[in-house]
């Protein structure tokens, strides 16, 4: 696969503070890729350096081979970006919405079947205010993607969500992956299972430094090379299971 991002030694400071240290990594074109790490681990900063949100202080970036620093409004038409909290426009219906959002980038959409795409086809009337949490998230996830997108960013999805509008997000983020040519994704988490069910690499993310970079299954395995053991008690069910098969597994509404 040909590479769709790369980023060399990217660094960013703060009062003197660097909260990136010179980090390096590769994304591959239909790529998902994770960026996994504690609260102030500098994953959110590396996003917005990288989208064109925020200065970058040392490094380069580049999206198709375009410098992010060099060409950021370039950038932003080849990108899509799902933050942690989007605002949109109090009463105005989520097709009028879609709509607004696609002409800024000079687009025209279906805006019905962008909302077939996130499973809120029911829902375009509606205005956003009327959501539940997870549809909020897929609005903002259609409204993202009007465009088409080379790269689609989204930073910490599921944060937020019970347990089965995490899993419905996954199956969209999943399904967005493999959407044609394949999108490629890059997403930061601190939801363990999350990274292991999404993505194909992850780079885990400590004090501004990139400390591993591979599968999850991969990372797992040379854990365990080390030696690595735990204490493990075998359930063959757990309070999330409860919870999921109580109050239905299919889409919340």
């Amino acid at each position: 696969m040909s590479v769709i991002l790369e980023v060399d030694n990217l660094q960013k400071s703060y009062g003197g503070r660097k909260v990136v240290k010179g980090i390096s990594f590769d994304v591959a074109q239909g790529e998902v890729f994770g960026i996994l790490g504690p609260n102030g681990a500098g994953k959110t900063t590396t996003l917005e350096m990288i989208e064109t949100l925020r200065e970058i202080d040392g490094g380069h970036a580049r999206i198709n081979g375009i410098d992010v620093e060099k060409q950021p409004q370039k950038i932003r038409y080849m990108i899509g970006v799902q933050t942690q909290s989007t605002a949109f426009m109090d009463k105005v219906k989520l097709t009028e919405l879609l709509e607004q959002q696609a002409a800024a980038y000079g687009e025209r959409v279906d805006t019905h079947e962008l909302l077939r795409d996130v499973n809120l086809d029911d829902k375009a009337d509606s205005y956003i205010e009327n959501l539940s949490g997870g549809q909020k998230q897929r609005f903002s996830i259609a409204a993202a993607l009007v465009h088409n997108p080379t790269v689609f960013f989204m930073d910490e999805p599921t944060t937020g969500l019970d347990p089965k509008a995490r899993r419905n997000l996954w199956e969209l983020v999943q399904k967005i992956n493999q959407k044609g040519k394949g999108t490629t994704i890059i997403l930061t988490t601190h939801y363990m299972e999350e990274a292991e069910v999404l993505c194909d690499r992850v780079a885990i993310m400590d004090e501004g430094k990139i400390v591993a970079m591979d599968t999850p299954a991969d990372l797992v395995q040379k854990l365990l090379k080390k030696g690595f053991k735990k204490a493990r008690k075998v359930e063959q069910a757990n309070l999330e299971d409860v919870f999921l098969n109580l109050t239905g597994k299919e889409l919340g509404r």
